[in-house]
């Protein structure tokens, strides 16, 4: 059989079409990397396009501008060089092992102020390399490279090449050996940070949840403990209400009315307190079932309850027909005037009383509402109180980020007033207590403040600065070596 071999000619086309091939691909994959360089640059945040730019431009003004104060013997190429450490210092970001390798050529050109910016590329290229042994792979290459090229130019530049070695050794040491111990120390942080933040975050959110689940527990019991007493109690009032209504109207007919209003208040209580069963019992209280409170019907109709039990009660309504507040500023609404109301009840009964509630003007969408009562009766006994009323008034309205007040006039009456925003930014955090400033006498005033939350770098701070300290002692004989070598070629 006979097998030709293929001729010179047939073999120089073959080897001439793998290199076409070859550099088709090479040129694909460059073109490639370039878009996507290019992309990335386009969607990086504009400040660190702006810290890249700026650090190239720093580069080669370093490596530029004292050239033309101290001209080298090589100007061509001491040039080139800074340009080429000015397009490293971008590289360190995107591909940190490239960068590593090629510091090495820095260390054997002509241009002595490149030297500046090589630990800075290297520290900040290896903080970026997992694993650590890929760092000091492309450290320990860049180092040979730099012993390997001052070999080849003593032999091209007749020299002391032996002093020259010795010379860019320790340039490589104190250079790149050096700087990448310290970014391996820094890069090496990185994770445990990562984990630390990880694990408080965790825990932050263990602790929300335990304390989640502890508030509905308790608020399960307190909804069963109010269910078992107050509506057992409840229900045998609107029971006996009823008899007593049926009675009333067979054998005193004047007071079947009152009956009747002792029997509806009873259904009422009863409806008001499954609501209120229902929120405790429900994880997040968002809404309410009030959707039609705090309306001008809603508190005109508590005002007309008020004047069947016996009060004189005048209602005071400007807001305008346009205003839209929220269902939460409209049931504080409605909260104020019921709580304003009872009181009156309680403590004045039959006290001329003043329900006024308006837009305040020259704000963004406020609402002020106020009960004012002139001085009790001679005579009338008030019942005992608590205030615990008031300071469930006060809390709710902190919470909308509004204003409470309520105490004593000088008259003798008494005043309840509220500044509700119209439209609440959500719920805004646990409010300090208040300061005790410009109070009115016998008031109380609710004001709110936040406390910043704590960061999680709290924890992650001490070993983060253990990290720097280490690193800066490091790196501190490399900054020595370049303070003198900059000084020495100043001097010459």
């Amino acid at each position: 059989m006979d097998v030709r071999r293929p001729g010179p000619p047939q073999r120089t086309r073959r080897a001439w079409a793998r290199a076409g091939i070859a550099t088709a691909r090479t040129a694909r994959s460059v073109r490639r990397e370039a878009t996507e360089r290019w992309a990335a640059a386009r969607r990086a945040p504009r400040r660190t396009v702006v810290a890249e730019t700026l650090a190239v431009g720093l580069t080669a003004a370093l490596g530029l501008i004292p050239l033309l104060l101290l001209p080298p013997e090589r100007p061509v190429l001491a040039v080139l060089e800074a340009l080429y450490a000015a397009c490293l210092m971008p590289l360190r970001r995107y591909r940190p092992v490239l960068a590593v390798l090629g510091t090495g050529p820095t260390l054997v050109g002509p241009n002595v102020w490149v030297l500046a910016v090589v630990p800075l590329i290297v520290l900040s290229a290896t903080r970026r390399i997992t694993p650590p042994r890929r760092a000091w792979l492309a450290a320990g290459i860049a180092c040979a490279a730099s012993v390997v090229l001052t070999i080849a130019g003593s032999l091209i530049v007749p020299g002391p090449w032996l002093t020259n070695t010795a010379g860019n050794a320790v340039s490589a040491v104190l250079l790149i050996v050096l700087p990448t111990l310290a970014g391996t120390l820094l890069g090496r942080r990185r994770p445990l940070v990562s984990l630390l933040r990880e694990r408080n975050a965790y825990l932050e959110q263990a602790r929300s949840l335990t304390a989640a689940a502890a508030r509905m527990e308790e608020r399960a019991r307190i909804a069963g403990e109010m269910h078992d007493l107050l509506g057992h109690r409840l229900s045998l009032i609107s029971v006996h209400a009823g008899a007593l209504e049926m009675a009333a109207a067979r054998q005193a007919p004047p007071l079947a009315g009152q009956a009747e209003l002792l029997r509806t208040t009873a259904g009422t209580a009863m409806e008001e307190l499954r609501d209120i069963l229902g929120l405790l019992r429900r994880e997040e209280v968002t809404s309410e079932p009030e959707a039609g409170r705090g309306t001008h019907e809603d508190v005109s109709a508590l005002v007309a309850e008020s004047r069947r039990a016996g009060v004189i009660v005048e209602l005071v309504w400007s807001v305008p027909d346009t205003a839209d507040p929220s269902p939460r500023t409209r049931q504080s609404l409605h909260r104020v005037v019921r709580e304003g109301l009872t009181n009156v009840l309680k403590h004045a009964s039959g006290a001329p009383t003043r329900v006024e509630v308006m837009e305040v003007t020259g704000t963004a969408g406020e609402i002020e509402v106020s009960v004012t009562n002139e001085a009790p009766r001679p005579g009338r006994h008030p019942q005992p109180g608590n205030r615990s009323g008031l300071v469930g008034l006060e809390e709710r309205i902190a919470l909308l980020g509004g204003a409470f007040t309520a105490g004593p006039l000088r008259d003798g009456g008494f005043r309840v007033a509220a500044r509700l925003p119209s439209r609440p930014n959500g719920m805004p955090p646990l409010a300090v207590p208040p300061t005790p400033t410009n109070e009115p006498a016998g008031g109380r005033t609710a004001r709110t403040g936040t406390r910043p939350p704590l960061s999680a770098e709290v924890l992650t701070w001490p070993r983060v600065l253990g990290a720097g300290c280490a690193a800066a002692l490091v790196i501190l004989p490399t900054a020595t070596f370049l303070f003198f070598l900059l000084a020495a070629a100043i001097l010459r």
